[in-house]
């Protein structure tokens, strides 16, 4: 890689807001920053001071840097926004933070239902709901649709089509929260409109005018000495405005930048890593996801060409294992996926004397007369111990040639199940890029299963049976109690100690718990 001299670039550098990216040696990206003076900022690695170079990582930053390019933006948020992006693209060796599977929160407006609403989210899904955002100031963006709520009254129920049932459980409407559209206190129609007053506002229509009529309440509120009411509409139209910054499309800096992933490439850099004849064309990587021993899920994902086969993925519920063992949970989902294929694939009895299982289920799927394609190579997520759990299972039916690996989430290390010794590959490869994107994946379809079943525990309980149970009730007494052994174990006192469930509530309800 050419010398650059550093310095001279840096003083080039602008200053303006922006996002910034350290090249090591031979290109590959080591470091992703961001700036809201990209200049003064840059000057700590390329001017740096006594107190900057005290710190170990930094100083062994800049020891690594061969060259950096920078993205110009227009503001904090742009920054925000692309460094999460480039971060989770380029996974460089000096980030830590943002490299996981969490995203900036989006605004999903279901406007798609009779009585639309806002929910919170972190994925964009095809629902047909409304989808704003993403939002990197958190707290602002909730303070905002609180009050986007109140102000025009809107629903805050989760249910989709909420009526005479849920209206009895409600108290928003009691205190003007809410418009009741539920027991028609409101048209559809008119409710609608509010609604569409609201999602406009968020969208940059009427925003002058809803800010200058808060700055008026504020300072009404001041001049009559209520200056509690003030401070809260102030945080608000802060919140707003922080909420409705623009984020629009970064202009590119330099034009030799480099650009998106290359599954191709990564695919092919990985097959001479692993030592493979040809590319491993369908991988599928299997992780298990553990909350608590009521919840143990796995998931299993398979990218095709380097790319997400969302249609493929698949989760389990694990169901022969008790407590949490991961050993054993890899070993349940790893059989129950493969000896399915096996099952299935009734062309089996024509195998020729001699030819392997998977061999001949490679020649199947290539003939277009297998039930399910079968990967060209399987990801473990773990080290050697999860691998030889996966391939002991593989050998039992008989899939012991098809090709497995095992990927440690510490040193990002790479297991061989005939290797005592681990490939470490660099964090600037395709290859393990490529690696470290499959199992994130399988990371995140295990967790969002996992969140998924706790959400339905929440929902759906034994504690239904109770003529008097509340889903709030409901809620309340799983938050402090977690389970129903826990309740029956508590006295009717202790129960009444949770606000809204009074000690006669308490009483009857024990008594029937216990029976």
């Amino acid at each position: 890689m050419q010398r650059v001299d550093l310095k001279a670039k840096w003083r080039m550098t602008p200053h303006c807001p922006g996002v910034y990216l350290m090249k090591g040696e031979g290109g590959g990206i080591i470091y992703v920053g961001k700036a809201k003076d990209l200049h003064r900022r840059l000057a700590n690695y390329f001017s740096p001071s006594r107190a900057t170079l005290e710190n170990g990582k930094t100083r062994a930053l800049i020891a690594a840097i061969r060259d950096f390019d920078y993205y110009e933006v227009r503001n904090d948020q742009e920054s925000l926004i692309l460094e999460q992006k480039l971060i989770k693209e380029y996974r460089p060796h000096y980030n830590v933070q943002l490299r996981d599977d969490k995203r900036y929160l989006l605004l999903r407006a279901t406007r798609q239902e009779e009585l639309p609403r806002f929910a919170l989210a972190r994925l964009r899904k095809e629902d047909g709901a409304r989808y704003l955002g993403p939002f990197v100031h958190s707290t602002a963006l909730k303070e905002t649709v609180e009050w986007l709520n109140h102000r025009f009254r809107l629903r805050t129920c989760s249910c989709r089509h909420p009526g005479e049932e849920q209206y009895r459980h409600c108290h928003d409407d009691v205190i003007r929260h809410c418009s009741a559209p539920c027991i028609g206190r409101i048209s559809p129609e008119a409710y609608r409109e509010q609604f569409e007053a609201a999602l406009g506002l968020l969208e940059g229509r009427g925003r002058r005018e809803h800010l200058d009529a808060l700055t008026q309440e504020m300072m009404e509120a001041s001049d009559a000495l209520d200056f509690e009411r003030a401070a809260r509409l102030r945080d608000i139209r802060e919140n707003i405005l922080l909420t409705l910054e623009p984020a629009r499309r970064f202009a590119r800096r330099a034009p030799d930048l480099p650009g998106t992933v290359d599954p191709d490439r990564d695919l092919a850099e990985l097959a001479e890593a692993l030592g493979m004849a040809e590319p491993p064309a369908i991988m599928e990587c299997f992780d298990i996801s553990n909350l608590s021993d009521n919840h143990i899920v796995a998931s299993m994902v398979r990218f095709t060409n380097g790319r997400p086969d969302n249609a493929a993925y698949r989760r389990y519920r694990i169901r022969g294992v008790d407590g949490q063992n991961d050993f054993a949970s890899m070993l349940e989902v790893v059989r129950r996926r493969y000896s399915r294929i096996v099952n299935e694939s009734s062309a089996l009895y024509e195998k020729p004397p001699g030819m392997g299982t998977y061999a001949w289920l490679r020649q199947l799927s290539r003939e277009g007369r297998a039930p399910i394609t079968v990967p060209h190579l399987v990801v473990v997520d773990g080290g050697k111990g999860q691998l030889s759990t996966a391939v002991q299972v593989l050998r039992e039916i008989g899939l012991e040639d098809m090709p497995a690996i095992g990927l440690a989430k510490r040193d990002e290390e790479v297991y061989f199940p005939d290797r005592s010794e681990p490939l470490v590959l660099s964090h600037e490869s395709g290859a393990l890029k490529l690696l470290q994107r499959l199992r994130d994946e399988a990371h995140r379809f295990a967790n969002n299963y996992n969140e998924l079943l706790v959400r339905k525990r929440v929902r759906e309980s034994k504690l239904d049976a109770y003529s008097g149970m509340t889903p709030r009730r409901k809620e309340l007494l799983l938050a402090r109690f977690h389970s129903v052994a826990n309740i029956r174990a508590r006295s009717p006192e202790e129960l009444a100690e949770i606000p809204g469930i009074s000690l006669t509530w308490a009483r009857h309800f024990s008594e029937w718990l216990r029976q």
